[in-house]
């Protein structure tokens, strides 16, 4: 039933200020655009205008995890229109592209392409809304994180790398070598990948 009613409750969230809504209303908005039965035109037109609303990495990952159709969508056509936010200042509009390149594109024909836009971020220029502090305060500070910013597309970028060791080592081991990505990425990468059963006797570099 929600989701035979569910392009009116998109709507219904598309005109409220993203501000204005909360966690859990954010999440059920992405969910019924996954859940809606409609074209691919018409769920990338969706998507478009939600994109800019994901502001934590929760919901952004939450989102990405449970978009299945999208290993199913023509991968040309869901690329094309993924490149906007590659190109983003804003850093979870990043982290989404980024995740979604992880999740759903990390295959032989795709792997270049996907290392060869995560080369390209220049992550000086993305725009974060979290402050970095110093050491490890006693009590946590919310809006702060405990690395660069945007902390939370490095570590996006590590955790796409340390997926695509699992998958194709050789290759990911070569491109990390030969990338301009910072050192504080690829330690968060090599972290990553100590941290994983898939990749914690696989070397990193």
């Amino acid at each position: 039933r929600i989701c035979t009613g569910g392009a009116e409750v998109i709507c219904a969230f598309e005109a409220v200020p993203s501000e204005s809504l909360c966690y859990e209303e954010t999440v059920i908005w992405g969910h019924l655009i996954n859940l809606e039965k409609c074209s691919l035109d018409e769920r990338l037109a969706m998507l478009e205008r939600y994109v800019p609303v994901l502001d934590n990495w929760a919901v952004c990952d939450s989102y990405c995890a449970h978009a299945k159709w999208m290993a199913r969508a023509d991968k040309e056509t869901l690329w094309a229109f993924l490149q906007r936010w590659f190109d983003s200042e804003c850093e979870f509009e990043v982290r989404f592209v980024v995740v979604v390149a992880m999740t759903y594109f990390l295959h032989e024909e795709w792997f270049d392409r996907v290392f060869q836009h995560i080369d390209s971020l220049d992550f000086s220029r993305i725009k974060s809304k979290y402050k970095t502090v110093k050491g490890k305060p006693q009590i946590a500070q919310q809006g702060t994180v405990q690395g660069a910013e945007p902390y939370y597309v490095r570590m996006g970028v590590a955790w796409l790398l340390a997926t695509a060791l699992a998958k194709f080592p050789d290759q990911t081991r070569a491109f990390v070598r030969l990338s301009h990505l910072p050192e504080d990425v690829v330690k968060l990468y090599i972290r990553k990948a100590r941290e994983s059963f898939r990749t914690r006797t696989v070397e990193a570099l």
